[in-house]
Order: C-alpha cells, then sequence, then structure tokens
C-alpha cells in the first residue's frame, strides 16, 4: 500500500479529530474536523473567486463568536453545504455549543468544492452524511479518494486534456516548543500540482494518447493556441482546515489561516483563480502551554499545507 510523501496528520494537534464519510459510486463526501468539548478559535481566509460556503463572517476577528465547535468540508457544489446541519444535530446531541440561555448552538463553518461532474450529480452530501461522519470521527485520517476529496480532480485548464486525481491530504509538523500544526486538506483544483520540496510535477492533465500536459506551458506560450483559451466553468476549488495547540488570539488565527495559502501557492499552479473558490479555515485548540513565535508558527502552516496538499494527489493517484 502506498504511503503519503510527507509525515504526520491534522488530529497530531491536541484536540482535534477527523471524521470522513463518502458515497463511492457518486463519487463524492465529506470531511469534518472536529474540536473538543471546549471548541477552538476560529479564523478563515477565502481567496478563491468562487466560493462556497457557511459562517464565513463569524469567523472574521472583529465579530463576536470567538470559537467553532467543528469545521465542514464538503463535495456537491452548494448542495453539499446541507451536510453541515448533520453537523450540528450530532454536536447538539451531545450538548456542545455556544450557550445562549435557551439552548447551545453548535458553530460549523462550512466550505464545498464542486465534484458534480464526475459521479452522479444527483447525490450530495447531506444531514445524514455529515451525521455520520461526525460519529466515525477518531485519530486516523484515510489519505486520497476520501471524504470530501472523493471526486476530486486537477489539472483542467488545458482544453481537452483529462484531469488527473485529486484527493484529499493531511500532514503535520511539531514544533522544538513542543506546538504542532497541522493541515487538512480537500484538492480540486483548477490548476495542476507540484511537490513543494522538489518543484516535481505531481499531477496535471493528461491528452487523449496519455502524454502530459501543463497549464503553465498554455498559460505562458510555451505551446502556442490555435485559439483563444476557453475558460472553464467554476468547477474546482480546494479547502484546508490547519490547526495548532497554541493558545492564540483570534486575529492572530486569522492571520494563520491566510498563511495557509503560501502553501497553495507553493503546490498548485495557477491557484486562486476565477474558477476555484480556494478557502482555508484555522483553529487553535490552545492544549499546549508554549511561548509561540507567529513567525514560526505561520510558515509552518503554510509548510503544513503545502505537504498535505501534495500528500491529496500522491495518494489520490493511487486509489
Amino acid at each position: 500500500m502506498s504511503k503519503p510523501l510527507y509525515d504526520g496528520c491534522i488530529t497530531d494537534v491536541h484536540g482535534i479529530r477527523v471524521g470522513q464519510m463518502e458515497n463511492r459510486k457518486a463519487r463524492t463526501g465529506v470531511t469534518v474536523v472536529l474540536c473538543s468539548r471546549d471548541g477552538a478559535t476560529v479564523g478563515a481566509d477565502v481567496r478563491g473567486a468562487a466560493p462556497g460556503t457557511r459562517e464565513i463572517d463569524l469567523t472574521r476577528s472583529e465579530n463576536t463568536v470567538e470559537r467553532a465547535n467543528a469545521v465542514l468540508l464538503a463535495g456537491g457544489s452548494a448542495f453539499g453545504l446541507d451536510a453541515a446541519g448533520g453537523v450540528m444535530r450530532f454536536l447538539e446531541e451531545a450538548g456542545v455549543g455556544v450557550d445562549t440561555g435557551i439552548c447551545k448552538v453548535p458553530i460549523v463553518p462550512a466550505a464545498v468544492l464542486f465534484d458534480l461532474g464526475v459521479g452522479d450529480m444527483h447525490v450530495r452530501p447531506d444531514a445524514a452524511m455529515g451525521y455520520e461522519a461526525c460519529h466515525h470521527a477518531d485519530k486516523g485520517v484515510a489519505q486520497g479518494a476520501y471524504g470530501a476529496g472523493t471526486g476530486a480532480t486537477v489539472g483542467k485548464l488545458v482544453p481537452g486534456a483529462m484531469p488527473a486525481p485529486g484527493g484529499t491530504g493531511s500532514a503535520s509538523i511539531t514544533l522544538a516548543c513542543g506546538v504542532t500544526v497541522g493541515a487538512i486538506v480537500c484538492v480540486n483544483a483548477c490548476g495542476d500540482v507540484f511537490d513543494p520540496e522538489t518543484g516535481k510535477v505531481l499531477a496535471c492533465g493528461h491528452l487523449p494518447d496519455g502524454h502530459p500536459v501543463l497549464c503553465e506551458s498554455l498559460l505562458y506560450g510555451a505551446q502556442p493556441m490555435a485559439e483563444p483559451l476557453k475558460i472553464p466553468r467554476s468547477s474546482n476549488t480546494t479547502l484546508a482546515v490547519v490547526a495548532t495547540d497554541a493558545a492564540l488570539s483570534k486575529p492572530q488565527v486569522n492571520r494563520l489561516a491566510t498563511c495557509a495559502h503560501d502553501g497553495f501557492a507553493r503546490t498548485i499552479r495557477p491557484v486562486h483563480t476565477q474558477m476555484d473558490g480556494d478557502t482555508a479555515f484555522a483553529l487553535a485548540t490552545g492544549r499546549v502551554d508554549a511561548d509561540v513565535n507567529m513567525v514560526q508558527l505561520c510558515a509552518a502552516a503554510a509548510e503544513v499545507t503545502a505537504r498535505a496538499i501534495a500528500n491529496a494527489v500522491w495518494m489520490g493517484g493511487r486509489a
């Protein structure tokens, strides 16, 4: 069985578990990042121009609620946001959420990717799938064609090229101070994916004869276009959750989400396009008491995100 290119996973972060469910026939699914009962300080940063999200405004530094109880990543385009209701039901049954004095309201930011053209467009992640994923949450993380990355593909810019498999990937780093930074990413990018360490292409489109063809060759004129480039529809998006067990403020967590996008840029080319809804969430569980250098922490966030993206397509191509 193939092993990921890079070690670790987001569940190495204290206070984080992951649950995934998928419909293999329909090639869609969900990935849920569950926090401990007290939740985790949350932030987010949307860089793609075609996002599908829920509770993003809540994550802004100036807004009142600081902690999330889970983050949902799902296939199914905007239909897949229904799965967040199942995550909320699971958390409500566990007595988790913001205490309003009337009831506890679970906080579940979410984002979706477009996989409707890959499997069965009539089957999308729903509340039942989100609920079931929570029931399966643990410290193990399946990588490749699992969860929200089940129907993901990459390398979709070149006309006539067949996309390569995307997938779900994860990685982590433990710093010398004892703090761990981890990421989980579902990669469904318009662009090609490269190894962040070697620069080698890991996944790109292929012509019908099997010849690999890079987006950059088309974009930068290395191969002349017979006709103007036709921009594909918004059928892409890479989603990430980066987490740390350091204790951070909400503005610091939002900075972590911003820096996670540096990991996108190191591995996906082109990235943050008009056809992608690229979104990164960040969580800080505060479970490790340590003095943390934010420059070091943000650098680690970018690095684990890049490694997780590489793992996603590496394992997705071996499904």
